[in-house]
């Protein structure tokens, strides 16, 4: 055994004895049960950062733990290698996106593969892959035939910037969520997917997914946005057709004084055709398109807005109530109009005072009488209904559901339910993703592409210009095809899908990566899924982590597979920080693994990521603890090397304890209560940073104890059986987090197989057992003096030690006891 602790020599053996064995290779023959972790995949950018390290050694040590306790473990690795910063490179770098996205792929892998993950790289897969993607257009023509995709003309959030559509989840504070630029409405041909189908089943799912952070379902609940509510209708005022509005608060009908359309509205230009404010309101609609104007945007915006010339009737007053487009509505929420109640709801409120419009009270407060002209802000909490006709008295949660019944009696509106989820847009006007397989014959219209012409291949022909449109369309040799139906000459749809696609059921795919016949090979995928352990981050929340759910539903539905849900628990892990703030190229504060495992090792990489915060908080990157964690594995590694010749010929220990010294008692006790405390903290919680933290004191408490002669295991081949069963059991503790050095030492012990065979240790009760219990000792309520008694003492053993006590003797001489109580055998009290 080395003097020194060499890293580089350590992890550089066992990466090619793993790869050599092909350690981590896995089957569906097994009497083992499953376990199937999974870290969310990478985009191959060209390196790996911290943030990936930190994710993937969680999902590591997770895998060799459950792998410990006897689990049959999948843990596979792949590509998310489809997307617009593959593009862009070509642009910035003249290299074709194909090659740019495999040359990265080859470097990320070597560098996953330096840091020891136990991937079972042969079902490594990439989604650019036309043996991924083609199982993929299979899964979009099933669709579209159950109606699940579709085309339609719609507004879309276009980012100018990567010319192309975003669904409204990739649209993040009114900027595109890759580039950060704003993002503006057009109306384009687009498909979508049909999620709104799911909406039901994918709310009610939140509630039966304990395993996952109630941060995220939260998030998703308030994505999918289920809203109870009415639904009533406007008739406009010398014009044909109503406007139809959702509003949570029909209780308030009665003060709806004005309406307010988005500016996107399709009514909005035609209300204003042929009278004064047509010019005004086709100017205010073109800049308004072109603004952010996402939720979080528009409840800062200064309210404005412009009068189209037109009234509708409110169904309950017959009130004329002008109809403004207006800055602050949404097209997304609702039906992109607003009854505007300005007495009780704020943004109306606002925008009534900036036009001079009227404010009617029709819900007073209990403690108050509201005066319209004295109301300095809307009133918008519960309370009693006034000029409500009929319904004057009433508690406003009551009269939602009377006027809504009103309004049914007379046809103008009825109980609905909105949701804030809008179907999923895929279309995407760019050439790195998967083609969609869709033809359009002049004859005989869309057709969707024969399944025997799967895949519909994306050539690599083609020039990125990174002009608006697709570049497809500009290749006759992809655009131009033949009717499968008459065929004639017909032409390919050019879009092809967004990324998020792929990534919504590769998951699945790792479980018959090779199956040819179909999407998945049906017995294997059910054996594997759901996934037990999904790690990644919470910025997926309603993205990949909704669609995942979705499109598994899907499959569900198409008889693919037999689960509901995807994930059983997921783990979203905290990011990297330096000085506070995430770690990024633009920040320049970034650390390169690559330094990091050339200067430390792997090992100490890894260490350091779990050790410094648990999973689910931001870690703080710190030099000096690093450093740290390469101390600690040199520390252990000493230790070997100094007990190593007493230890490799003793057995560790497997006795009751009893004829042990009190010192090697204790030792053994220690060790048991570090089994028990760090299978605790990784099984309840995957805090593997107080896991670390007891191997550490462990450690510490060896070192101690080394110190003592009764312990000395050259000398006592009882104490070389406790010393080699404490060894033992540290480094197997420690090969999950640390697996290479766990291996070297546990090889340098004489152990012919991988410590990755090796069980997780198990601890005993009784060699946690305390061996000596303190006492405390009072007379007549007063703190006398303590003693330490046996664990095992009795009441009457612990009474009869107390009373000999030599300085409760003194403090008795002369008196007379009248009662000695023992209180849980922690405490005597003796009464005089």
């Amino acid at each position: 055994m080395e003097t020194r602790y060499n890293p580089a020599v350590i992890e550089a053996k066992w990466q090619q004895y793993w790869e050599e064995q092909d350690l981590f290779r896995v089957t569906e023959l097994s009497d083992k049960s499953k376990y199937y972790v999974l870290e969310m995949f990478p985009y191959p950018s060209g390196r790996i950062h911290m943030g990936h390290v930190r994710n993937y050694t969680i999902g590591d040590v997770v895998a060799r733990y459950k792998h410990m306790q006897g689990f049959n473990i999948l843990h596979p690795m792949g590509w998310d290698a489809f997307g617009m910063p593959a593009e862009n490179a070509a642009l910035a770098h003249g290299v074709h996106p194909a090659a740019w996205t495999y040359e990265n792929i080859d470097y990320m892998r070597r560098q996953l593969k330096s840091l020891g993950y136990s991937y079972d790289w042969s079902r490594e897969l990439a989604t650019c892959d036309p043996d991924y993607y083609r199982w993929e257009q299979s899964v979009f023509i099933e669709m579209f035939r159950r109606g699940l995709a579709y085309k339609k003309l719609s507004p879309v959030n276009w980012c100018d910037h990567c010319q192309t559509v975003l669904a409204n989840e990739q649209v993040e504070d009114g900027a595109c969520w890759r580039c950060h630029q704003p993002v503006a409405l057009r109306e384009l041909e687009q498909w979508f997917f049909k999620i709104t189908d799911y909406v039901e089943e994918l709310l009610e799912y939140c509630d039966r997914l304990p395993g996952w952070p109630e941060r995220v379902l939260t998030m998703q609940r308030n994505w999918i946005g289920k809203s109870h509510g009415a639904q009533i209708e406007f008739a406009i005022e010398s014009l044909d057709g109503v406007i139809t509005v959702f509003t949570t608060r029909p209780d308030t009908l009665f003060g709806a004084t004005f309406m307010s359309l988005a500016p996107e509205h399709p009514l909005a230009p035609r209300l204003a055709q042929g009278t004064r404010q047509e010019q005004a309101v086709q100017e205010f609609i073109q800049i308004w398109k072109q603004r952010d104007r996402s939720k979080g945007v528009v409840d800062e915006l200064v309210k404005e807005g412009v009068f189209t010339g037109r009234y509708c009737l409110n169904p309950v007053t017959g009130w004329r109530m002008p109809i403004y487009v207006a800055n602050f509505v949404l097209m997304e929420y609702g039906s992109g109009a607003v009854m505007a109640v300005p007495a009780h709801d704020q943004r109306d409120f606002e925008f009534a005072r900036k036009y001079d419009l009227p404010l009617v009270v029709v819900i007073q407060p209990s403690d108050h009488t509201l005066i319209a002209e004295n109301m300095a802000a809307a009133y918008e909490d519960p309370g009693v209904l006034v000029n409500s006709k009929q319904f004057d008295g009433l508690a406003s949660e009551t009269a939602k559901d009377a006027i809504t019944a009103h309004l049914e009696t007379l046809g103008l509106g009825r109980r609905s339910i909105h949701y804030r989820l809008k179907d999923w847009g895929i279309s995407r006007q760019r050439y790195w993703g998967a083609p969609i397989p869709i033809i359009y014959c002049e004859r005989c219209g869309m057709q969707t592409v024969p399944e025997s012409d799967l895949p519909i291949r994306l050539p690599l022909d083609v020039e990125i210009s990174g002009e608006g449109g697709s570049p497809l369309a500009r290749l006759d040799s992809f655009a131009k095809t033949i009717c499968p139906v008459c065929g004639g000459p017909a032409r390919r749809e050019v879009d092809t899908m967004d990324t998020f696609v792929e990534s919504s059921w590769y998951f699945l795919r790792y479980a018959c990566p090779d199956y040819q016949e179909g999407i998945l090979d049906r017995p294997r995928v059910n054996y594997w899924m759901a996934v037990d352990q999904y790690i990644g981050g919470i910025e997926h929340a309603v993205l990949h982590l909704l669609y995942a759910r979705f499109f598994t539903k899907v499959l569900r539905d198409l008889g693919y597979i037999q689960v509901d849900e995807p994930f059983t628990r997921l783990l979203t892990q905290g990011m990297v920080l330096m000085d506070g703030a995430k770690m990024s190229k633009s920040k320049g504060n970034v650390v390169d693994p690559n330094e990091l495992i050339g200067t430390y090792g792997a090992d100490t990489t890894r260490l350091f990521c779990l050790f410094a915060a648990p999973p689910e908080k931001d870690l703080e990157w710190s030099d000096q603890g690093v450093a740290g964690a390469f101390r600690f594995l040199n520390r252990i590694w000493s230790l070997v090397k100094e007990l190593l010749e007493s230890l490799k010929s003793a057995p560790p220990w497997r006795g009751t304890g009893a004829e042990l010294s009190p010192e090697l008692r204790r030792l053994r006790q220690k060790v048991h209560q570090t089994i028990h405390r760090a299978t605790s903290d990784i099984e309840a919680r995957f805090h593997f940073n107080t896991a670390i933290a007891a191997l550490m004191e462990l450690v510490n408490d060896l070192y101690k104890a080394r110190e003592e002669p009764a312990t000395d295991p050259s000398s006592n081949h009882l104490a070389a059986s406790v010393w080699r069963e404490a060894i033992e059991v540290l480094i197997l503790i420690l090969s999950p987090m640390a697996p290479h050095l766990a291996e070297e030492l546990w090889h340098h012990l004489g152990h012919p197989t991988s410590v990755y065979h090796e069980p997780w240790p198990q601890a005993e009760a009784a060699a946690m057992a305390a061996d000596a219990r303190l006492v405390v000792i009072q007379v007549n309520g007063k703190l006398r003096s303590k003693i330490e008694v046996a664990a095992a003492a009795s009441d009457e053993e612990i009474k009869r030690l107390a009373l000999t006590d030599t300085r409760i003797q003194e403090l008795l001489a002369g008196q007379q006891v009248k009662k000695v109580v023992v209180a849980r055998r922690k405490l005597v009290n003796i009464v005089v």
